[in-house]
């Protein structure tokens, strides 16, 4: 992947934003690679992203901060210039299922997903040899039904000990914490089937079959304090019909499921998803 530094801003529109900066990134010898805006006439808010080729700037990235920093407070910008050298570390928290963390630590084993995963968090032992050939550290923290606190206290430790920039649910069977879902609010991803609120509970496919559903689906959103609310990064949906079984659609969800999740993910590292309130702008 070629060096780049992504310019990413949101802020209340007005006259001129545009302008003023692809002025500066010009003043500063600045090659633009993809440029992506967005103006929401509803909330009268501006969203941009520009990458720009390392190699091409005057200047490093701190001096670049440093000179963008008067603009910004002019235009009111929420804004970060992110380095694509330094990869996002991305912790991944799953329970039994395996079909989404197989699928992520494939597409980071291939380099398709480009961040660093330095460890597997999981309340199950099953996952551990798969993660553990990808050379990637294991932590089981098991969770006692009756007394859940010590091991989100665990795992909220390991996350920070570890360093994560994003955490990801990869079918983490269980209710974050308000506190965790605060610390890493707009940086923790999951990942669920898309028959919610229609079918809700266990056993949500057999539900589904039994009602005769003609679309399934899969959402990946940001968690937040309230459940499966959160600003919605990616959805997909595959047709389905009375052919098919149950296994059927479980097999079929499960395939949404990843790819979605994979793409979520690959948006968020790219610093490709703004958000506004409970809704997202996403330069895919």
């Amino acid at each position: 992947m070629d060096h780049t530094y992504r310019l990413v801003i949101s802020c209340p529109d007005r006259v001129g934003i545009v302008a003023r900066v692809s002025q500066f990134v010009a003043d500063q010898g600045g090659w633009l690679t993809e440029a992506n805006y967005h103006a929401d006439a509803d909330n009268n808010w501006f969203f941009m992203r520009n990458e720009i080729r390392a190699d091409s700037l005057r200047m490093g990235a701190e001096a670049v901060r440093d000179a963008f920093a008067p603009i910004a407070q002019e235009y009111e910008m929420a804004w970060e210039l992110v380095d694509s050298s330094v990869k996002r570390k991305v912790v991944i928290l799953a329970s039994h299922a395996s079909h989404c963390i197989a699928d992520i630590l494939h597409r980071w084993h291939s380099g398709e997903l480009d961040c660093d995963i330095p460890c597997v968090i999981s309340n199950h032992e099953n996952l551990r040899s798969m993660v553990e050939w990808h050379g990637i550290p294991f932590e089981y923290v098991k969770i006692d039904p009756e007394n859940k606190m010590p091991a989100h206290t665990k795992i909220m430790e390991l996350t920070a000990e570890y360093q994560a920039d994003c955490v990801v649910l990869a079918r983490y069977m269980q209710i974050i914490q308000p506190e965790f879902c605060r610390a890493y609010s707009g940086r923790m991803i999951n990942i669920h089937h898309s028959f919610l609120p229609s079918f809700i509970g266990a056993n949500p496919y057999q539900k589904a079959f039994d009602r005769g559903v003609k679309l399934i689906g899969a959402t990946s959103h940001y968690v937040t304090e309230q459940l499966d609310e959160g600003p919605i990064i990616e959805q997909d949906v595959i047709r389905v019909s009375h052919r098919h079984s149950k296994d059927d659609l479980v097999r079929l969800g499960k395939d949404v499921e990843k790819s979605v999740l994979a793409r979520a993910l690959r948006n968020h590292i790219e610093d490709r998803v703004l958000v506004l309130g409970n809704k997202t702008v996403v330069f895919d």
